[in-house]
């Protein structure tokens, strides 16, 4: 069986072929990225996974579709991708020298039901001063990305020590992923 991925993240495209998975992308869904009232990060993340699985499976009933979501927490608010480079220097001034999660969780969507996994890491970024931030906000690497870092580029040299899924802190944590992979009968290297 082919898996759909209802994501435009080359991201999560580029640690789904580093497992071997078959997978075509689908168009990123078009849902509402906002948190609830009172919605705790946990819940907000496996909610935007559910939702972006179940958008990406309408019309595609008899096949397997993945939808992930990642949200950077500094103490129990969310960030979000930054609207702007100074929205991005004011989120990393806030994260530096300081730890947060990064919550990732994935889901799948097909023809057994729904099943949803998720991640949570601890990143601690080391004490950075305001003309390192800048450089690396002029880089644009955060732009699009939760909490304004890429871990996977130039944003690793912000970070003092991770613990938990480095893949999950990218946007999608393969040890959650391969568990799904196997309840919904997808093939992937160790399968093939």
């Amino acid at each position: 069986m082919e898996l759909l991925l209802a994501s435009g993240s080359p991201r999560r495209a580029e640690l789904l072929r580093q497992i071997g998975v078959p997978f075509r992308v689908l168009k990123a869904p078009d849902i509402d990225e906002t948190p609830q009232p009172g919605e705790a990060p946990l819940a907000y993340v496996r909610r935007m996974a559910r939702e972006k699985a179940a958008a990406g499976a309408t019309g595609q009933s008899d096949q397997a579709v993945m939808g992930a979501d990642t949200a950077v927490v500094l103490g129990e608010q969310i960030l979000g991708k930054p609207r702007d480079d100074a929205h991005a220097l004011a989120m990393l001034t806030a994260l530096s020298g300081r730890e947060h999660q990064v919550i990732s969780a994935v889901c799948i969507h097909c023809a057994a039901g729904e099943n949803v996994q998720q991640s949570l890491t601890r990143v601690h970024f080391r004490a950075l001063d305001k003309a390192t931030l800048q450089a690396y906000v002029a880089t644009g690497e955060g732009r699009d990305k939760a909490g304004a870092y890429g871990i996977q580029g130039l944003g690793g040299a912000l970070v003092a020590t991770l613990n938990g899924s480095y893949s999950g802190v990218v946007g999608l944590p393969l040890e959650q992923t391969v568990t799904l992979l196997d309840w919904a009968g997808i093939p992937y290297w160790q399968r093939l």
